[in-house]
């Protein structure tokens, strides 16, 4: 693929840490794809952002969501049966990328369609690293619905 030949893609990254919210900011910044990531803080937020309801009415829908669990409001494995039992929502892929290594976090995303179940690395390049395979995965080699 030629870099002009590349595709821009819009990433709806919800996620209430800030750390975590600079870094994947950073890294979808250092790839090479034109890439739009929407932020939501929190469970409500995430929804009302997929459903464009206030203040995101004119807001694209995304071509992929970074779910993380532990948000509040509605935590992530709530937001993922919300989005995957919803006709117009479902086909848009969900990966969970969340600290929780609990074997029920796993089994209820994947019970709940997620795409992916993706355990954040600790350490900051390790962290950028899954966040730019994640990239290159989803949005270069995989070809998503419209």
């Amino acid at each position: 693929m030629h870099s002009n030949d590349l595709k821009s893609a819009h990433i709806l990254l919800v996620e209430d840490n800030e750390g975590d919210i600079l870094l994947t900011l950073d890294a979808f910044e250092e790839s090479k794809l034109k890439t739009k990531v929407s932020v939501a803080r929190n469970g409500q937020e995430a929804l009302d952002f997929l459903y464009k309801k206030g203040e995101f009415n004119a807001v694209q829908r995304p071509d992929l969501i970074l779910l993380d669990i532990n948000i509040p409001i509605y935590n992530g494995l709530e937001v993922l049966k919300i989005i995957k039992l919803d006709e117009t929502l479902m086909k848009i892929p969900v990966i969970m990328l969340t600290t929780s290594a609990s074997q029920k976090d796993v089994e209820k995303a994947y019970s709940n369609y997620c795409n992916s179940y993706i355990i954040k690395p600790l350490e900051m390049g390790e962290f950028i690293n899954v966040v730019l395979k994640i990239e290159e995965f989803w949005l270069e080699l995989t070809i998503l619905t419209k």
